[in-house]
């Protein structure tokens, strides 16, 4: 089921944010030179839940946001699709930048969650790494 982007923004905003900053991963159709067919994501999900939940704790605890959503698909997604969103919203614009992307750069590395690139010529599973 494709992940709802305005429904995240709108939980996201409140009369005390003024600033919100937003995250949308897509699947792209290249990598490394090579035509991207569709992608596969499995995850462990109850770890992954936990592990998102500290993450997002760890946020809140280094920058005074107010709000901070991760939702990340699992299952076949084709090119242009979305298989993650982050939402963060603070007062000032500066906490929310700074938390959203050190919650993407930390769930990378850190949630069980896996990616297989989908080729013409085959399939290679990848690390969650930028």
């Amino acid at each position: 089921m494709p992940l709802n982007i305005q429904g995240c923004i709108g939980w996201i905003m409140s009369p005390d944010s003024g600033g919100i900053d937003v995250f949308i991963g897509t699947v792209r159709n290249r990598t490394n030179g090579k035509a991207v067919m569709r992608l596969e994501f499995e995850a462990y999900e109850p770890m992954a839940l936990k592990e998102i939940e500290k993450i997002l704790a760890q946020a809140a605890e280094k920058w005074p946001i107010q709000k901070a959503l991760v939702h990340h698909r699992t299952g076949v997604l084709e090119v242009g699709e979305v298989p993650v969103i982050i939402a963060v919203a603070a007062a000032h614009r500066a906490a929310a930048f700074q938390a959203c992307r050190f919650i993407i750069d930390t769930l990378k590395e850190t949630v069980p969650i896996w990616k297989k690139e989908i080729f013409e010529d085959g399939e290679v599973w990848v690390a969650a790494h930028p």
